[in-house]
């Protein structure tokens, strides 16, 4: 990659980096390592695991400071969202990092520079080098100032209401290592005015019960419940 090229991206990032060849290894996709003759390329893929551990406590760290009020399970549906792929994709586009990957010619052909999985690779890659270059304070002004305003704002917000269910999931199944499961307890009114009561069970056990107009709207409430109630988590595992 040439010199004016990292330069400009260096503009874009506000990040000047003083290891260059850093910031060009979290743009190579492996598809243009593995098409290197000379096979001494390194991809990104290392400095992407580091940097998807680094986003993560960043992340974690500004929203609980810009929520106070939240529990566990509402901070970690929040944190998802803001690193999720299509985040870390949109990020990535506003510092136009499709022009600088590394592809190879067949990902360059199939449209690579605007693929969300290898955007997201690439500015994890680059918070990544940023790390080994500048150390963990500089990552946290780049990324505070990428995502100013997603902590507190509706993006956040919105994101723990829409994926309630999502998030109860994964939480149950990281602490109890089990599904939960839905069961209607009631439905009652008439066709067009009708209300589902639904219980989110794990196990044997009912976590929070949730009421709506539809199925799909009672299961969401109860998931909400149970995000907003973490103190009936701790006692659902097995013994």
């Amino acid at each position: 990659m040439s010199k004016p090229s990292l330069d400009a991206l260096m503009k874009r990032l506000g990040c000047v980096f003083d290891d260059p060849s850093l910031l060009e290894t979290a743009l190579t996709h492996r598809s243009y390592a593995n098409e290197s003759r000379t096979g001494a390329i390194e991809d990104n893929e290392r400095l992407e695991f580091l940097g998807d551990a680094v986003i993560d406590l960043v992340v974690a760290e500004e929203l609980v400071r810009a929520q106070p009020n939240w529990k566990e399970g509402q901070l970690s549906v929040a944190r998802s969202a803001l690193v999720s792929e299509p985040a870390l994709a949109r990020q990535a586009r506003k510092l136009d990092l499709g022009q600088s990957l590394l592809l190879g010619r067949g990902e360059n052909r199939t449209g690579g520079r605007d693929k969300d999985s290898l955007l997201s690779d690439a500015f994890e890659a680059i918070v990544g080098a940023l790390l080994l270059d500048q150390g963990i304070d500089t990552c946290r002004s780049f990324l505070r100032r990428l995502l100013e305003g997603e902590f507190s704002g509706s993006r956040a917000t919105q994101s723990v209401q829409s994926d309630a269910k999502t998030a109860v999931q994964e939480l149950l199944m990281a602490r109890f290592h089990s599904q939960p499961r839905y069961e209607v307890l009631a439905q009652c009114g008439p066709a067009h005015n009708r209300t589902f009561t639904i219980a989110l069970v794990l196990d044997d056990r009912i976590l929070a019960i949730g009421s709506g107009p539809s199925k799909k709207m009672a299961a969401r409430r109860a998931a909400q419940a149970t995000l907003s109630a973490q103190q009936r988590l701790d006692g659902a595992g097995h013994g």
